[in-house]
This record gives C-alpha cells, structure tokens and sequence, in this order.
C-alpha cells in the first residue's frame, strides 16, 4: 500500500537536478526541532544539493503584478539538534524559484488567507506546494464535510439554537475551533452537562466565528491515525495515543505515536480522496482518521514526517524530492 517511501535508490548516473526552493514558514526558532517536518525536508533539499530560501508570509510584496520576498538563504547543521546559517537578506522573484514549500502554521487567519491570494501571481513554472487556491478554499476542519459518507456526523455553525439540539441528538461530542492547529481549543462536551446553554455561549463569544461539534467517537482512546499522502498516494502512517482522560490525540498535546497498520477502511478512504487531491494539486496532505471515520484533512503544512519515519523505518523526505523532480521533468 505505501507507495515507494522505503529504500528510495536514485542512480549516481543521473545527472542531479539543481533546485532553487523557498520555504514560506515561521521563524526558525518557533519550529520544533524533534518533530518539524519542515526542517527535515529543508535538510533533505540541501544534502541533494538544492539551494534553498527561506522567507516568512510578511516578507511578500506585490509590485505591477510581480510578486517578490525578502528572503535569506539557508544552511542546516543536524547534529543534537539543528543548527542555521542564515546568508544576508536579498530581495527575490519568486517566479524565478523552481519549487515553493507553504509551511507557516496556522491559524488560518486573514494573514493566511492573502498570502495565498498573492501567491497566485507566480509564473506557472513555479511549482507551489500546496497549490495556495486549494488551500484558502480547503481549511482542514471544512473541506472534510464534502466528504459525508466518510466523515461522524458534523455541525458547523454558531447559532446557540441548533448547536444545542445537536448536541441533545448525540449525546456526546468533541467541540473544535475552526480555524486552529495542534488540538488548541478541543473540548469534550455531553448533552446532559450542568450550564450547558452557558458553555455554548461562552464558547462562541470566545470564537466570534462558527464552532465545530463532531460526534465523540469512542475509539480514540485507543488512538488517531495520521496517514501521510504524497501525490495523491499514502506513504506512511502512524497511530497518535492520548494521555489518560484526554481527547486529544495531537503530538503537541502529550499524545503518543505508536506503529499501525493500514485497515481495509483506511485504504478505502485514501482511494476515495486521491481523485480530489490530484485535481486540487494538493501534493502533501496529512489526514486524520479515528476508528472508521475520517475527521480532518490536513493541507496547510501537515507534519508527522519525523515520527512515521522512525515508526516504519522510512524516508518520507527521500520519497517528496523524488516525485518533486520526476513532477518537474514532465
């Protein structure tokens, strides 16, 4: 089922392709070195010899319709742990960069969302990971709703009225932020709770936005998959155990990853998702499957690179510059 992730084996024949990469991404010393999927994909570019920038989502202008970064390249050190050497900022067209990685986490704010409006402005030839159209039209949490025969059922909205009488239909549910990353915000929430009018309440105040409420499916206590797809293709997958009484199975939240396997329903739901991926140009996704259901899908800068790699004794990053350049040799 995965598709070539291990023992990538390119031939020192070949002449290598030469890259010039930028990275979209937040500060260096934001990132977490043991886990970031981003650095290892940096680190990986630069042992093929590929050139890479780095640039975060504020350093873009738009001028007559060209679209520039003040950008710094990049060397990585890996020793303990990363270590940087960041060249002199310099002022770059993007057009001219072979390949640009969207990898600035979220909230997917307004921020977010114009930063992909100009992306839009690069030249065809820049290959755009993930495609930022696909990106501002599919936040992780909504675009999962298209998918109704895969997903628990779902409400998304902040009128107190209907998201009470969905909450007294299914009797237990998980409570999501729309717009956030890493589990912050998720809560449990059950129909026969004291002050739950006021627990509503408070919530959409604190969003001032729709909520997500999602049907509790028991079978995360025994874990969440993340199942990475490269290309329409799954290439690795690992299962995220949550700390005792907790709902979160998230890494960032004391989760635990442990070795899995791919279910007949797992394979199901990575095929029936491939077609709108390869149409959306949605290369690197990172979904989320609890039990049967599909809850998220994750394409703004999906991570898990570093835990499936040792889990699977993989190399997930070997596999993302191997189908980046045969994609660029078409």
């Amino acid at each position: 089922m995965i598709q070539g992730a291990k023992n990538i084996k390119e031939s020192s024949k070949k002449k290598m392709i030469k890259l010039q990469i930028a990275i979209q991404m937040d500060p260096l010393n934001k990132l977490h070195h043991k886990s970031d999927s981003s650095l290892i994909l940096a680190e990986e570019a630069q042992n093929k010899g590929h050139k890479i920038f780095i640039y975060e989502p504020k350093d873009l202008t738009l001028i007559d319709n060209q679209l520039f970064a003040k950008a710094y390249s990049l060397k990585i050190e890996k020793k303990n742990k990363y270590t940087f050497k960041k060249g002199k900022d310099r002022i770059i067209n993007l057009s001219s960069i072979n390949v640009l990685l969207i990898r600035q986490d979220p909230p997917f704010n307004i921020n977010y969302i114009t930063a992909t409006y100009l992306l839009e402005h690069l030249s065809p030839k820049t290959l755009i990971i993930n495609n930022p159209k696909s990106i501002r039209d599919a936040p992780e949490k909504l675009h999962v709703t298209y998918f109704k025969n895969l997903t628990p059922p779902t409400l998304i909205s902040q009128d107190k009225i209907e998201i009470k009488k969905f909450i007294k239909k299914h009797k237990n549910l998980i409570v999501k932020p729309l717009y956030e990353k890493g589990g912050k915000g998720i809560f449990k929430i059950t129909s026969n709770e004291k002050n739950l009018d006021k627990k509503i309440k408070n919530t959409l105040k604190k969003e001032k936005l729709p909520i997500v409420v999602q049907k509790y499916i028991p079978q995360v206590k025994k874990g969440d998959k993340r199942i990475i797809l490269l290309d329409g293709n799954p290439v690795g997958i690992m299962k995220r155990i949550p700390r005792k009484n907790e709902v979160r199975a998230n890494l960032s939240r004391g989760g635990n990853a442990e070795k899995t396997i791919f279910t007949t329903r797992d394979k199901f739901i990575c095929k029936k998702l491939k077609p709108w991926l390869k149409k959306e140009e949605i290369f690197f996704a990172g979904i989320d499957i609890i039990g049967n259901y599909l809850t998220e899908i994750n394409i703004t800068s999906p991570t898990g690179i570093i835990e499936i790699n040792k889990l699977e004794d993989t190399q997930i990053e070997k596999f993302f510059w191997y189908l980046v350049e045969k994609k660029l040799k078409r």
